[in-house]
Protein backbone atom coordinates (compact mmCIF):
# COMPACT_ATOMS: atom_id res chain seq x y z
CA UNK A 1 0.00 0.00 0.00
CA UNK A 2 2.77 2.27 0.65
CA UNK A 3 6.80 2.47 0.56
CA UNK A 4 6.94 2.16 4.36
CA UNK A 5 4.49 -0.45 5.51
CA UNK A 6 2.71 -3.48 4.23
CA UNK A 7 -0.82 -4.29 3.60
CA UNK A 8 -2.62 -7.50 4.73
CA UNK A 9 -5.75 -8.40 3.91
CA UNK A 10 -8.39 -11.24 6.16
CA UNK A 11 -11.56 -9.98 5.12
CA UNK A 12 -12.17 -7.88 2.10
CA UNK A 13 -14.17 -4.86 2.39
CA UNK A 14 -17.88 -4.71 0.29
CA UNK A 15 -19.76 -2.63 -0.89
CA UNK A 16 -22.73 -3.40 2.66
CA UNK A 17 -19.92 -3.84 5.11
CA UNK A 18 -15.85 -2.88 6.27
CA UNK A 19 -13.66 -5.46 6.18
CA UNK A 20 -10.27 -6.42 8.26
CA UNK A 21 -6.96 -6.38 8.06
CA UNK A 22 -3.68 -5.08 9.30
CA UNK A 23 -0.80 -2.49 8.49
CA UNK A 24 2.84 -4.36 9.01
CA UNK A 25 5.29 -1.34 9.72
CA UNK A 26 8.73 -2.09 8.00
CA UNK A 27 12.20 -0.22 8.49
CA UNK A 28 11.67 1.21 5.31
CA UNK A 29 11.76 5.14 4.56
CA UNK A 30 10.66 7.13 1.90
CA UNK A 31 11.35 11.08 1.15
CA UNK A 32 10.53 13.69 -2.04
CA UNK A 33 8.30 10.71 -2.49
CA UNK A 34 10.79 8.50 -3.98
CA UNK A 35 9.54 5.18 -2.34
CA UNK A 36 11.59 2.93 -0.80
CA UNK A 37 14.65 4.38 0.03
CA UNK A 38 18.18 2.50 0.18
CA UNK A 39 18.82 2.08 3.63
CA UNK A 40 16.45 1.15 6.73
CA UNK A 41 16.21 3.07 10.05
CA UNK A 42 15.92 0.20 12.90
CA UNK A 43 13.27 0.03 14.66
CA UNK A 44 11.65 2.97 12.74
CA UNK A 45 8.53 0.95 11.99
CA UNK A 46 8.13 -0.41 15.42
CA UNK A 47 7.88 3.17 16.04
CA UNK A 48 5.76 4.34 13.86
CA UNK A 49 3.00 1.80 15.09
CA UNK A 50 3.39 2.08 18.23
CA UNK A 51 3.15 6.10 18.14
CA UNK A 52 0.08 5.52 15.75
CA UNK A 53 -1.39 3.45 18.30
CA UNK A 54 -1.22 5.01 20.91
CA UNK A 55 -2.98 8.38 18.74
CA UNK A 56 -5.59 6.33 17.91
CA UNK A 57 -6.52 5.08 21.12
CA UNK A 58 -6.37 8.84 22.47
CA UNK A 59 -8.58 9.83 19.74
CA UNK A 60 -11.28 6.94 20.22
CA UNK A 61 -11.04 7.97 24.70
CA UNK A 62 -12.39 11.41 23.02
CA UNK A 63 -14.97 10.47 21.05
CA UNK A 64 -13.22 10.39 17.49
CA UNK A 65 -14.14 7.24 14.88
CA UNK A 66 -11.02 5.06 13.61
CA UNK A 67 -10.59 2.26 11.80
CA UNK A 68 -8.51 0.37 14.83
CA UNK A 69 -8.60 -2.10 16.05
CA UNK A 70 -5.47 -2.76 18.76
CA UNK A 71 -2.18 -3.93 17.80
CA UNK A 72 -1.24 -7.75 17.01
CA UNK A 73 1.33 -9.32 19.66
CA UNK A 74 1.82 -13.21 19.14
CA UNK A 75 -1.43 -13.31 16.98
CA UNK A 76 -3.71 -11.55 19.40
CA UNK A 77 -5.41 -8.34 18.92
CA UNK A 78 -4.49 -5.96 21.89
CA UNK A 79 -4.20 -2.49 23.24
CA UNK A 80 -0.30 -0.91 23.26
CA UNK A 81 -0.59 -1.04 27.04
CA UNK A 82 -0.74 -5.54 27.05
CA UNK A 83 2.52 -5.26 24.51
CA UNK A 84 5.41 -6.93 26.14
CA UNK A 85 7.96 -5.48 23.34
CA UNK A 86 7.50 -2.52 20.81
CA UNK A 87 4.35 -3.44 18.04
CA UNK A 88 5.37 -3.76 14.68
CA UNK A 89 1.48 -4.96 12.88
CA UNK A 90 -1.93 -2.87 13.57
CA UNK A 91 -5.24 -4.59 13.34
CA UNK A 92 -7.59 -2.27 11.37
CA UNK A 93 -10.77 -2.10 9.69
CA UNK A 94 -10.60 -2.16 5.68
CA UNK A 95 -12.90 0.11 3.48
CA UNK A 96 -12.96 -0.20 -0.27
CA UNK A 97 -10.28 1.25 -2.39
CA UNK A 98 -11.45 1.46 -6.16
CA UNK A 99 -8.82 1.86 -8.84
CA UNK A 100 -8.68 5.54 -10.27
CA UNK A 101 -8.35 5.89 -13.86
CA UNK A 102 -6.13 8.25 -15.70
CA UNK A 103 -5.28 9.95 -18.65
CA UNK A 104 -1.65 11.10 -18.23
CA UNK A 105 -2.24 14.21 -15.09
CA UNK A 106 -6.31 13.87 -15.48
CA UNK A 107 -8.22 11.39 -13.21
CA UNK A 108 -11.26 9.68 -13.02
CA UNK A 109 -13.12 10.47 -9.73
CA UNK A 110 -16.24 10.32 -11.31
CA UNK A 111 -15.18 6.38 -12.00
CA UNK A 112 -14.11 5.66 -8.02
CA UNK A 113 -17.27 6.97 -6.57
CA UNK A 114 -19.12 5.12 -8.86
CA UNK A 115 -17.06 1.72 -7.74
CA UNK A 116 -17.22 2.82 -4.06
CA UNK A 117 -20.52 3.53 -3.33
CA UNK A 118 -20.77 4.64 0.26
CA UNK A 119 -18.15 2.71 1.46
CA UNK A 120 -15.08 3.92 0.49
CA UNK A 121 -11.50 5.81 1.30
CA UNK A 122 -11.95 9.43 1.08
CA UNK A 123 -8.94 9.98 -1.80
CA UNK A 124 -7.46 13.49 0.20
CA UNK A 125 -4.90 13.90 2.52
CA UNK A 126 -6.60 16.83 5.05
CA UNK A 127 -3.43 18.87 5.82
CA UNK A 128 -3.77 21.01 9.05
CA UNK A 129 -0.68 23.83 10.04
CA UNK A 130 0.24 25.45 13.64
CA UNK A 131 3.31 26.51 12.11
CA UNK A 132 4.96 27.79 9.05
CA UNK A 133 8.37 27.07 8.83
CA UNK A 134 10.98 28.54 6.00
CA UNK A 135 10.88 25.89 3.65
CA UNK A 136 7.28 24.85 4.03
CA UNK A 137 5.34 24.92 0.15
CA UNK A 138 3.03 27.10 1.65
CA UNK A 139 5.42 30.37 1.25
CA UNK A 140 5.63 29.69 -2.45
CA UNK A 141 1.73 28.36 -2.82
CA UNK A 142 0.16 31.33 -1.18
CA UNK A 143 0.80 34.87 0.54
CA UNK A 144 0.24 35.80 4.18
CA UNK A 145 -2.90 38.07 3.52
CA UNK A 146 -4.67 34.79 2.22
CA UNK A 147 -4.32 33.57 5.53
CA UNK A 148 -5.42 36.73 7.64
CA UNK A 149 -1.56 37.28 8.33
CA UNK A 150 -0.62 40.34 9.03
CA UNK A 151 3.10 40.46 6.37
CA UNK A 152 3.46 42.30 3.42
CA UNK A 153 5.77 38.83 2.50
CA UNK A 154 7.16 35.43 4.53
CA UNK A 155 9.28 36.56 7.04
CA UNK A 156 12.79 34.40 7.05
CA UNK A 157 11.89 32.78 10.45
CA UNK A 158 9.13 30.47 11.56
CA UNK A 159 5.75 31.48 11.49
CA UNK A 160 3.12 30.58 14.34
CA UNK A 161 -0.44 30.73 13.48
CA UNK A 162 -2.96 31.42 16.30
CA UNK A 163 -5.17 29.29 14.30
CA UNK A 164 -4.47 26.38 12.37
CA UNK A 165 -4.16 26.46 8.37
CA UNK A 166 -6.23 23.31 7.10
CA UNK A 167 -5.34 22.38 3.70
CA UNK A 168 -6.69 19.58 1.22
CA UNK A 169 -4.48 17.66 -1.22
CA UNK A 170 -5.17 14.51 -3.68
CA UNK A 171 -3.92 11.48 -2.32
CA UNK A 172 -3.69 8.64 -5.37
CA UNK A 173 -2.14 10.75 -8.34
CA UNK A 174 1.15 10.69 -9.20
CA UNK A 175 2.21 13.63 -8.26
CA UNK A 176 0.26 14.96 -5.66
CA UNK A 177 -1.12 18.82 -5.46
CA UNK A 178 -3.15 20.72 -3.64
CA UNK A 179 -6.58 21.88 -4.38
CA UNK A 180 -8.95 24.56 -3.62
CA UNK A 181 -12.69 23.70 -1.79
CA UNK A 182 -14.37 23.32 -4.79
CA UNK A 183 -12.39 20.79 -6.24
CA UNK A 184 -11.55 18.90 -3.12
CA UNK A 185 -15.55 19.07 -2.50
CA UNK A 186 -15.68 16.86 -5.95
CA UNK A 187 -12.90 14.54 -5.17
CA UNK A 188 -14.41 13.70 -1.35
CA UNK A 189 -18.02 12.74 -3.09
CA UNK A 190 -20.57 11.63 -0.59
CA UNK A 191 -18.17 12.91 2.18
CA UNK A 192 -18.42 16.17 2.96
CA UNK A 193 -15.52 18.82 2.68
CA UNK A 194 -17.05 20.57 6.59
CA UNK A 195 -16.49 17.46 8.06
CA UNK A 196 -13.68 16.34 6.58
CA UNK A 197 -11.92 20.03 8.23
CA UNK A 198 -14.08 19.87 11.17
CA UNK A 199 -12.23 16.31 11.80
CA UNK A 200 -8.64 17.77 10.78
CA UNK A 201 -9.29 20.15 13.46
CA UNK A 202 -10.20 18.11 16.53
CA UNK A 203 -7.58 15.60 15.77
CA UNK A 204 -4.94 18.22 15.54
CA UNK A 205 -5.84 19.85 18.66
CA UNK A 206 -6.16 16.36 20.39
CA UNK A 207 -2.36 15.46 19.11
CA UNK A 208 -1.01 19.14 19.79
CA UNK A 209 -2.23 18.73 23.46
CA UNK A 210 -0.38 15.32 23.74
CA UNK A 211 2.75 17.42 22.10
CA UNK A 212 2.49 19.57 25.11
CA UNK A 213 2.64 17.28 27.42
CA UNK A 214 5.70 15.77 26.58
CA UNK A 215 7.34 18.90 25.52
CA UNK A 216 6.90 18.68 22.15
CA UNK A 217 6.01 21.21 19.62
CA UNK A 218 3.50 20.26 16.88
CA UNK A 219 4.33 21.53 13.70
CA UNK A 220 1.48 20.16 11.39
CA UNK A 221 0.35 17.12 10.26
CA UNK A 222 -2.62 15.51 7.75
CA UNK A 223 -5.01 12.66 8.13
CA UNK A 224 -6.76 10.57 5.74
CA UNK A 225 -10.61 9.24 6.86
CA UNK A 226 -12.70 6.37 5.22
CA UNK A 227 -16.38 7.10 4.69
CA UNK A 228 -19.04 3.73 5.65
CA UNK A 229 -22.45 4.35 5.75
CA UNK A 230 -22.33 8.36 6.43
CA UNK A 231 -20.01 8.45 8.99
CA UNK A 232 -16.51 9.40 8.62
CA UNK A 233 -13.52 7.94 10.55
CA UNK A 234 -9.75 8.60 10.49
CA UNK A 235 -7.87 5.97 8.97
CA UNK A 236 -4.01 5.28 7.55
CA UNK A 237 -1.74 6.08 10.83
CA UNK A 238 -1.90 9.23 12.96
CA UNK A 239 0.66 11.64 14.68
CA UNK A 240 3.38 10.11 13.76
CA UNK A 241 6.96 11.30 13.21
CA UNK A 242 5.91 10.36 9.00
CA UNK A 243 3.36 12.00 9.07
CA UNK A 244 3.41 14.76 11.10
CA UNK A 245 6.17 16.96 11.69
CA UNK A 246 7.49 18.37 15.80
CA UNK A 247 10.08 19.62 17.16
CA UNK A 248 11.96 19.62 20.61
CA UNK A 249 13.82 22.69 21.73
CA UNK A 250 14.12 24.28 18.29
CA UNK A 251 14.85 21.24 16.54
CA UNK A 252 13.52 19.16 14.45
CA UNK A 253 11.91 15.65 15.31
CA UNK A 254 10.38 14.32 12.43
CA UNK A 255 11.30 12.37 9.06
CA UNK A 256 11.89 15.94 7.91
CA UNK A 257 15.34 15.85 9.21
CA UNK A 258 16.03 13.32 6.36
CA UNK A 259 14.97 15.71 3.99
CA UNK A 260 17.14 18.14 5.28
CA UNK A 261 20.24 15.99 5.08
CA UNK A 262 19.30 14.69 2.03
CA UNK A 263 18.81 18.03 0.76
CA UNK A 264 22.61 19.04 2.46
CA UNK A 265 24.67 15.69 0.97
CA UNK A 266 22.47 14.77 -2.16
CA UNK A 267 21.62 18.24 -3.72
CA UNK A 268 22.18 16.57 -7.02
CA UNK A 269 19.65 14.25 -6.19
CA UNK A 270 16.78 16.12 -4.95
CA UNK A 271 17.41 18.89 -8.00
CA UNK A 272 16.92 16.19 -10.23
CA UNK A 273 13.78 14.40 -8.61
CA UNK A 274 12.34 18.48 -8.77
CA UNK A 275 13.23 18.39 -12.11
CA UNK A 276 11.26 15.40 -12.94
CA UNK A 277 8.59 16.62 -11.52
CA UNK A 278 8.32 19.46 -13.80
CA UNK A 279 9.32 17.94 -17.01
CA UNK A 280 6.35 15.14 -16.05
CA UNK A 281 3.90 18.21 -15.38
CA UNK A 282 4.84 20.04 -18.79
CA UNK A 283 4.45 16.47 -20.65
CA UNK A 284 1.29 15.25 -18.89
CA UNK A 285 2.32 12.47 -17.53
CA UNK A 286 2.31 11.02 -14.22
CA UNK A 287 5.13 8.68 -14.23
CA UNK A 288 7.60 11.13 -12.94
CA UNK A 289 10.18 8.81 -11.71
CA UNK A 290 11.65 7.35 -15.38
CA UNK A 291 12.49 10.68 -16.05
CA UNK A 292 14.63 11.09 -13.39
CA UNK A 293 18.40 10.55 -14.14
CA UNK A 294 20.04 10.32 -10.73
CA UNK A 295 19.41 7.97 -7.75
CA UNK A 296 19.67 8.26 -3.97
CA UNK A 297 22.73 6.89 -2.16
CA UNK A 298 23.15 5.20 1.08
CA UNK A 299 23.47 6.84 4.34
CA UNK A 300 26.28 6.74 6.69
CA UNK A 301 25.69 4.42 9.39
CA UNK A 302 26.43 7.27 11.91
CA UNK A 303 23.33 8.79 10.27
CA UNK A 304 21.11 5.76 9.98
CA UNK A 305 21.75 5.56 13.84
CA UNK A 306 21.07 9.04 14.58
CA UNK A 307 17.54 8.82 12.90
CA UNK A 308 16.78 5.54 14.60
CA UNK A 309 17.62 7.38 18.25
CA UNK A 310 15.25 10.18 16.91
CA UNK A 311 12.22 8.08 16.41
CA UNK A 312 12.46 5.41 19.12
CA UNK A 313 13.51 8.24 21.63
CA UNK A 314 10.88 10.66 20.41
CA UNK A 315 7.98 7.48 20.60
CA UNK A 316 8.98 7.27 24.23
CA UNK A 317 8.75 10.88 25.08
CA UNK A 318 5.57 11.62 23.01
CA UNK A 319 3.89 8.37 24.48
CA UNK A 320 5.35 8.60 28.09
CA UNK A 321 6.14 5.04 28.23
CA UNK A 322 10.23 3.41 27.92
CA UNK A 323 9.16 0.92 24.80
CA UNK A 324 12.32 1.49 23.49
CA UNK A 325 16.18 1.19 24.39
CA UNK A 326 17.27 4.54 23.80
CA UNK A 327 18.89 7.51 25.33
CA UNK A 328 17.48 10.45 26.37
CA UNK A 329 15.24 12.57 23.83
CA UNK A 330 17.72 15.57 24.73
CA UNK A 331 20.43 13.18 23.66
CA UNK A 332 19.13 12.06 20.57
CA UNK A 333 18.47 15.68 19.56
CA UNK A 334 21.80 16.83 20.41
CA UNK A 335 23.21 14.23 17.87
CA UNK A 336 20.73 14.78 15.08
CA UNK A 337 21.41 18.93 15.29
CA UNK A 338 25.52 17.70 14.77
CA UNK A 339 24.21 16.04 11.57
Amino acid sequence: MTSVKEFRIEEEATAEDLGRGSFVFTDDYSVFDWGKMPDQIPQKGASLCAMGAFNFELLESEGVPTHYRGVVENGDVVPLDEVSHPPWEMAIDLTQVPDLPNEGREYDYEHYHDAAGENYLVPLEIVFRNRVPVGSSLRSRTDPADHDLDFERWPDEAVDLDEPIVEFSTKYEEGDRYLDREEADHIAGAAAIEDLESLAREVNRIVTDQADAAGLVHEDGKIECLYYDGELRVADVVGTFDENRFSYEGTQLSKEVLRQYHKRTQPEWVQAVEEAKAEAKRKDVADWKSLCDEAPESLDQAVVDTARDMYCSGANAYTGRELFDAPPLSSAIGAVQRL
